[in-house]
Parts: structure tokens; C-alpha cells; sequence
């Protein structure tokens, strides 16, 4: 008997362990999936811009292991999923195969109708949010001309929309302005050109505004920045001194970028030339704006990962002076030195942040509210788009907040919008914030690929 149980414990062992192996590539699998896949396919694969992965038709071949890893790898092209062999490993690959066809044929819960989706939305009081256009599928960074017209940039989609008002002024109709771009998420205007950012190049459509419903043609802009695909997407910004601004991500989680193009924000001429540093120590910025006032570039950046759940936060910044460096790879958040890199340095040696923003919230888009239809407090204060968290045990971001300001620090930090996560589910995922011409804000959404519009009818 006592031989029996001894096996029966280590039979018992044994599972535990087995147990504890196969969780691992399902947990890997998952984290796969919510950085890759779930902006088109919904964060528990209940469909979203693309379908659902549960339970459905599949047009595309049964949701065998090989035929769906043909499918990621490949792409499907006419359905605006991308190829992702060359983003991807082929064990990569390989292990969101099996994640998928093992929910491929559950009923999974169908995304939030449009009344819900609005209903669930917590704004400050007087506040009021709406759709204002639909289909621009991973809508990122947005600019509006002087006619009204917003253009947006995308990812993985590849294209650049115009949002075209309607007559009533509440909504508008998505025009692809052009397609098959490599993540074009940046996007401004300058001189009644846009200006679009991809990966490995700049491309220019001369006045826009008159050509974007005839699939113009554009000219590319000869300049020569890194195009590494990690954080290599590029956002764009026209400077109020007549320049573009432009940032190059650093092109890992964490190495050391001083003595390379990377980790740093740029600036040029419209035509490329005379490229000149602006700022260096910058991880990931994907959002900045100009003060109203003292003309300052203030951005946002994204804090490394994998140093657990709470830290680093992330940052909002500003440029107060030439040569200024904000501390990647060396200290984050101003105040975490690096475990690798920030041996025998000093926090203090460089920029700390105006606002820390929270670990792994993911603020993307910022800008200065400068109209005049939200109450006073709101004018030239700031509105940052926090993307949310994609590998934190639990969510954070999914949210707008408005940073308020006296002079250059932080007053207070509190949230705008809430209600793109709900408990466990997300209906969205904001990326970038602008302005209309009447005061009223647009939020983009690249999960859904949606733009919000929030307007103030409150005294």
C-alpha cells in the first residue's frame, strides 16, 4: 500500500507538472495574440474590425493548425490582413495557430452594439460622446485641415483615410485616400500637403484637400531614417516653425541607443534636408503637440517592460532647451535606474518627466485643447489618448485623460474617458486626440476603427 501511494504522488507530480508545461505556451500563446492579433480580432477573439475566431464561417479554410498557419502567414489581402511571416517566427506563428483552433469553435459573445458601446462611456458632467465615423480600420494618428476634412493614418490596414463631413456636421464618410502603405500611422499638414509617415520613408501628397477622393498620387521625401520594424512606425508633427518632427523609436524593449539614430525625436525641412536632433532618451514617443503659447514640443513616451506589473510609468515631456536627454536606456520614469544599463548612473543626470503617467498604460496622442466650446479650465491643457496595457496581469489605460497644467508642471492628472475597458473586455482602444474647428474633440479608435466625437452642450 504504501508503494501504491508513493506512485499515486508521484503520478500526481507528475500531472502537476505536465499541467504547469502546457500552461506556459497557452499563456505565451494568449500574450501573442493580445499584442498581434486582437486589435482587428477583439481581446477575447469575439471580432472586432475583422470577425470573430470563435465560432463562425470560415471563408478561408477550415481552422485546421496548417491552414490557419497559412492564413497568419500569409495574410489576406482583399480583407486588409497583413502578411505576418516576416513580422512573426514560424514557432510564433505556429503556437497563435494552435491558440486559435482551440476556440474555433466556441460561441463566443458578439462585440457591444452601438447603443451599448455609447451608454457604457463615463465623461465629466455636460459632456457628450457620439460615432462620428466608422470603417477606417486601425485608425491612428489623425490631423483636420483648414476645410474640415481629417486625415487619418493606420497600421497593419495600410491606408490613409479622409474623413469627409457630413452636411449635419455630426458625423462623416470614410474615403481611402490611398492603400498597400508599410503602417502609415503618421500623418500632418503642412503648406496643404500631407505629409505621411511609414516605416522606412516619408511620402508627401500635394494639396490634399482637393485630390483625396481620386487615389492622388505622392512624391516621396528624400530623408534618411532607421527603418527597424520594432517601433519603427513613424508619427509626425508640423512644427510652428515650419519643420516636420519626427521621432524614431528605440528598436528593442531595452539596449543602448546613444551612439545610434535611435531612441531620439528629429526635425527637417519639408523636403527632407537639414535633419537635426531635437531630443534624445526617448523609448517610444507616438504622440506630441506644441504649447499654444510658449511654442514648447511636449510628448509623450512609453516605459519599458518587463521590470513586473507596476513599474516603470510611463511619461508626459517637454522640451525646454537643445541637447536635453530624457533618459532611455539609463532611468525610467525619471526615478527606476535601469537593472542592465543604469549601473554607475544618476537619475538626476537627466530630464524627469512633467507627469508620470502609470506603468504600461500606453499613451499615444496628445494634444493642447485650444477652443472655446469646452468650459475654461480645459484651454491649453492637455488631452492624452492611454492606448492600455497589452501584457499586464491586470489592464491599465484605455482611457483619455486631461492633464492640467501651471506653467510647465503638473497640476492634476485625471481621467476624461472612461469606459473603453470594461471589467475584462475591451470595446476600444484610443490612440490619438484632435480638435475640430467648432472645439469639439475626436478620439480614433484602432480596435473597432472608429472615431469619436465629444462635444460639451452643459452651461
Amino acid at each position: 500500500m504504501y508503494q501504491t501511494a508513493l506512485q499515486a504522488a508521484a503520478i500526481g507530480m507528475a500531472l502537476i507538472s505536465f499541467s504547469a508545461y502546457a500552461a506556459a505556451p497557452v499563456a505565451a500563446a494568449e500574450k501573442l495574440y493580445q499584442a498581434n492579433c486582437a486589435v482587428c480580432h477583439g481581446a477575447k477573439l469575439e471580432g472586432a474590425v475583422g470577425p470573430t475566431l470563435g465560432e463562425h464561417a470560415w471563408i478561408h479554410g477550415a481552422p485546421t493548425k496548417a491552414n490557419l498557419i497559412n492564413v497568419i502567414s500569409k495574410g489576406v489581402p482583399d480583407k486588409n490582413m497583413p502578411a505576418w511571416s516576416p513580422t512573426l517566427s514560424a514557432a510564433q506563428i505556429a503556437m497563435l495557430a494552435d491558440y486559435i483552433a482551440a476556440n474555433a469553435n466556441k460561441k463566443l459573445a458578439a462585440p457591444a452594439a452601438a447603443n451599448d458601446l455609447l451608454g457604457g462611456f463615463k465623461l465629466p458632467k455636460g459632456f457628450r460622446i457620439s460615432v462620428y465615423a466608422e470603417g477606417a480600420a486601425t485608425a491612428r494618428s489623425m490631423v483636420v485641415s483648414d476645410s474640415g476634412v481629417v486625415y487619418v493614418g493606420s497600421r497593419k490596414a495600410g491606408k490613409i483615410y479622409a474623413l469627409v463631413p457630413r452636411a449635419d456636421k455630426q458625423s462623416a464618410d470614410v474615403v481611402t485616400v490611398a492603400e498597400g502603405l508599410e503602417n502609415p500611422i503618421g500623418v500632418t499638414l503642412l503648406n496643404g500637403a500631407l505629409y505621411v509617415g511609414e516605416i522606412s520613408r516619408v511620402i508627401r501628397f500635394d494639396n490634399i484637400d482637393k485630390r483625396y477622393a481620386q487615389k492622388p498620387s505622392y512624391d516621396v521625401v528624400k530623408v534618411g531614417l532607421p527603418t527597424d520594424k520594432w517601433h519603427g512606425e513613424k508619427v509626425m508633427r508640423a512644427g510652428p516653425d515650419g519643420k516636420l518632427y519626427i521621432p524614431v523609436g528605440a528598436p528593442c524593449n531595452i539596449c543602448d541607443t546613444d551612439d545610434t539614430r535611435s531612441a531620439k525625436i528629429y526635425r527637417m525641412n519639408p523636403d527632407g534636408s537639414q535633419l537635426e536632433e531635437v531630443a534624445r532618451g526617448v523609448r517610444n514617443t507616438v504622440g506630441f503637440d506644441f504649447h499654444p503659447s510658449t511654442k514648447q514640443l511636449w510628448f509623450t513616451d512609453n516605459g519599458r517592460d518587463e521590470l513586473g506589473d507596476n513599474t516603470p510609468s510611463c511619461e508626459l515631456n517637454v522640451v525646454t532647451k537643445p541637447n536635453q536627454h530624457f533618459g532611455f536606456p539609463y532611468c525610467h520614469g525619471g526615478v527606476v535606474p535601469d537593472p542592465q544599463f543604469g549601473k554607475n548612473r544618476s537619475c538626476d543626470e537627466f530630464e524627469a518627466p512633467v507627469a508620470k503617467l502609470g506603468p504600461h498604460v500606453a499613451p499615444l496622442g496628445m494634444t493642447f485643447y485650444t477652443g472655446k466650446q469646452f468650459p475654461d479650465i480645459y484651454r491649453n491643457n492637455i488631452f492624452v489618448a492611454e492606448h492600455g496595457s497589452w501584457n499586464r496581469s491586470t489592464k491599465s489605460g484605455y482611457t483619455v485623460h486631461l492633464i492640467t497644467l501651471y506653467g510647465n508642471k503638473m497640476v492634476s492628472d485625471t481621467s476624461f474617458i472612461d469606459g473603453f475597458l470594461r471589467g475584462d473586455e475591451v470595446v476600444g482602444r484610443p490612440v490619438d486626440v484632435v480638435m475640430q474647428a467648432d472645439g469639439s474633440l475626436l478620439v480614433s479608435d484602432d480596435y473597432a476603427g472608429r472615431i469619436f466625437r465629444v462635444t460639451y452642450d452643459g452651461k
